[in-house]
This record gives C-alpha cells, structure tokens and sequence, in this order.
C-alpha cells in the first residue's frame, strides 16, 4: 500500500488544521501555517480525488471547528439561543466551511499534471478566493497571508495583497513537499531562497510618504458589555460615557467612537445630544468620528453609519454587510431556522459604494465599519485621495475569545496594503493604531473602559497593490491554471504518439 494511501493520513488531518489555526493570533506560530499546509498538500499526493476531498474536509474540520468556535459566544451569550441549538449551529457553520479545502484537495487530484508544485497552491488560493470574496458575501477567516505578518512574506503584501502572499505561502508549502521526496531539491532549495530573500527585499521599500504635520487622535473604548449595550435603561448613562470621555481629550485633532456606539438612531440623537457635542468640538477645533445607526423613511430603511462632526460634517453607510448579523441571506430557509431558536438579528440595507470620503484632522480618510476592514478591495476604493484608515467595530459580540486578536490582524493587513495609518476604534477591545507598514504602535487593554491616544502621519501615494487590486494576481492564477493544465494535456498526447 502506498503511504499516502494510510489512513493515518486521514486521522492526521483534523490535527494539521488546529495547528493552521495556531499559526494566527492570537498563537501567531506563523511556521505552522506552513507546515500544516505542507502536510494536507503531501496528503493528496498518490490518492483518488474523493480521499483527497476526505482528508481536505477534515482538515477543514480541524481549522475551522477551533479556528472560529467564537460564533457560539455571539449565538448563545448574546444571540438567545440555547447550548445546544448554538453549538449545533456553530457546527453546521464550521461544517460548512471545511467544504472549500475539501474542494481544493478534490480539483488538486482531478488536475495533476507535471506542474502540480505550481497547480496545487494555485488552486488553493483560488478557492480562497471563492470563499473570501463570493461565497455568502465573503468569508476570508483564517486565509493564509494573514499568518505571516510577521515573516518576509509581508514584504509581498503591498505589492500583491493577501492572495498573492497567500500564494507564495502556499507555494512555499508545496515546494518544501518537494524538497522531503527528494525532487530536484538544489533548484527548489534555490527557489525558497529567492522567494523568500525577495520578500525580506520588498519589506525594506516604501511605497508611500508622509504628506503634513502628525495627527494627534483619541479613541474612546466605552467597554460596554453587549448584553447591556441595548437595554433602554442605560441609553442616557452610555450617552454621559461617550460624553465625558471626549470632553477630557478635546486636546487631540481627531476623537473616534466604536461602532454603534450610540444606542439609538440618529434622529433621536441629533438635536438634544449631538448638535451641542458639535458645536463643543468646533470650539475645540476638533473633528468626532461616531457610529450610529440611521434609519430612514418611505420605504424604511436601516443603515450601519458614521458620520462626523465639527469642521467637517459627513455620513458614511456601511456598503458590505455582514451576513447572518446585519441581513439573512438564503432567505426563507435562514430566517425560518432563527425564528425556530429565537435568535433575533439585525435588518440593515447597504450603502452604495460611491459615496464620498469622510474628513477629519483636514484630510479625507477611508471608512471601514466592522467586517469592512476584512476585505482589501473595500480599503483602496478611496485612494490616493484618503490619507489614513478608520476603522469602527464591536467585537465584544465575541467576548474573551480569540476573534478580536484574530480581526485585529486581519485590519493590519489594510494598513500594509494601501501605506496608511490605520485608527481602530472598538468597544471593548482591541482599539489600537496601526502604522502604515501593520506595526501596532498602540494598543489599549481588552475590556477596560479607556481612552487610546497617540498621533499619526497623514499618507500620500500609492502601493502597487493600491493601484492594481486583486484582479492581476487573481487573473494570473486562472492563467496558471489553465495553462498548466494544457500543458498536462500536450505531454500525456506526445507520450501517448511515442508509445505508438
């Protein structure tokens, strides 16, 4: 029986995708991601594409059954719903998305070919691609970049973003396979060399430059726990937080509050809370950045907003929705399944994506609300004209969970592919600023109710990946595929001619 025939394979293979998920934060072994996906590449290797979608599932399994466990707090902490219809979602969700390298080990065996050092990591990332881009709005959780912050394969994020260093990532996976069967290992050894050596190059370029005088901000963290954020009861009380916290750092340019950090419309704000805390900041020559939901009327409509105040008044909506917590999708099925546990979500419409920047400190600024900062195409859309990121959310839906140090990571990747400080403003963990090459240079406790301040650099100019997006790199990939793929075909019909 030939070794990657064992069972052991299988069994193995839920183990080498926990280990995936220590190689992210907050664990941050990055060599894991590494050698685990050099592990499931070497797995699929001399079997049947079923037992190669098998052993991808449970890989899969293993990945994302400890990777983003956290989605049981936000159902039965804070969603409604019991220990047992929570624990049976989160492991229909997990289940659900184990079915991608399940798929990615299946296309691996049905398209080998005499590339196939190239071809697997090329359909990995792909199918990364499907998952973090299309499927259900995008899910990039645990996508492969996001492990090497703190490797030279950082230095290939500006210029290719998270799927092209993802793909050196995992093409570094499959030539290390190469290397252990003892395939043509001085050229492959070669090739780590210079993949590496020119990430460590890439990591000492700048792509971008400072272009005034540094900014001082303050980020208010309310720690408001989530089970209270809403109750009627502690509206006013929350209101006199925010407040007082600004009030004591009207020394600082720029003050940002969390996402929805205002529990309650806009309307019902604006005249007897919001207008004097303008007009307060105008005198102090200060700009606020709150989140606050708006609802609109005839048809109604609920978005997830910014807006600012004080020299420059604005609103931004929240163009990409989180599904499952801001709308349903898979309608009816979706909504007759929570209406059956009694888990009550949010009914938000989306923003349209040409909506203009929003400005603060004297420079236009990109907004990202939430799981907005998880999606590189969402961070460049402003661009050259924006001088730095903001980005507002809650993760306490998340409590003492891995999830905040894991987003917080997934937002330092913006900061390294647009060049631009990064200001994270959250509720109860973790407001930090990101410089503009992803180094936290502040950072406040979890759970504390404080306030972060520091300046930064307004940016100017643009990264390469700025300038091209993900469509290059994606392209190139579906260009590898199919021309390796044809020239698998062109040798099995020579071979097939000489053995006639």
């Amino acid at each position: 029986m030939h070794y990657s025939n064992s069972k052991y394979w299988d069994f193995c293979a839920p183990v080498a995708g926990i280990l995936l998920t220590l190689s992210f934060a907050p664990f941050d072994y990055s060599w894991l991601a590494l050698a685990a996906m050099a592990f499931l590449f070497a797995a699929w290797r001399g079997c049947s594409a079923k037992r190669a979608a098998l052993r991808g599932y449970l890989f899969g399994l293993g990945a994302f059954g400890s990777g983003v466990s956290w989605v049981y707090i936000s159902m039965h902490d804070f969603g409604g719903a019991g220990a047992l219809e929570s624990s049976l979602l989160t492991a229909v969700f997990a289940a659900f998305w184990a079915l991608f390298p399940a798929l990615a080990g299946y296309l691996s065996v049905k398209m080998k070919g005499p590339g196939q050092v190239i071809l697997t990591p090329v359909i990995w990332m792909l199918v990364e691609y499907l998952r973090g881009y299309w499927v259900l709005n995008g899910f990039p959780w645990l996508q492969l970049a996001y492990s090497q912050l703190e490797t030279p394969l950082a230095g290939y994020i500006p210029v290719l973003g998270a799927y092209g260093a993802g793909f050196i990532a995992a093409l570094t996976a499959s030539i290390a396979v190469e290397i252990c069967r003892g395939k043509k290992r001085l050229l492959l050894i070669t090739a780590l060399t210079i993949l590496w050596g020119t990430g460590a190059l890439l990591q000492n370029q700048t792509w971008t430059h400072e272009i005034g005088q540094p900014i001082r901000v303050s980020m208010i963290q309310g720690n408001i726990a989530q089970d209270q954020k809403w109750r009627p009861e502690n509206k006013i009380n929350t209101l006199l937080k925010y407040k007082r916290m600004t009030e004591e750092h009207w020394d600082s340019n720029v003050i940002i509050w969390p996402e929805t950090a205002i529990p309650a419309y806009l309307d019902q704000v604006q005249d007897a809370f919001l207008a004097p805390l303008a007009n307060d900041a105008k005198l102090h020559n200060t700009d606020l950045i709150i989140s606050v939901p708006v609802q609109e009327t005839a048809p109604v409509k609920n978005f997830n907003a910014v807006i600012t105040l004080g020299k420059e008044q604005g609103m931004y909506r929240k163009t990409h929705l989180l599904p499952f917590g801001e709308y349903l999708p898979l309608q009816p099925l979706s909504g007759f399944v929570l209406d059956l546990i009694n888990i009550r979500l949010g009914n938000f419409t989306p923003g349209t994506a040409t909506q203009p920047l929003l400005k603060a400190g004297g420079y236009p600024f990109i907004t990202l609300i939430c799981y907005e900062d998880v999606f590189g195409d969402l961070s460049v859309r402003g661009l050259p004209d924006a001088a730095f990121l903001v980005n507002v959310t809650n993760d306490g839906w998340f409590g003492d969970s891995i999830e905040p140090h894991q987003h917080m990571q997934m937002a330092r990747m913006r900061a390294i592919e647009t060049g631009r400080f990064l200001l994270r403003s959250t509720n109860t963990g973790m407001t930090g600023i990101v410089s503009s090459k992803g180094e936290i240079v502040g950072q406040a406790p979890l759970f504390q109710e404080t306030a972060l301040t520091g300046t930064i650099n307004p940016m100017g100019g643009m990264t390469p990946y700025a300038r091209w997006g993900d469509r290059p790199v994606i392209g190139l990939m579906v260009i590898l595929l199919f021309g390796l793929m044809g020239y698998g075909k062109v040798n099995v019909g020579r071979i097939s001619v000489t053995a006639v």
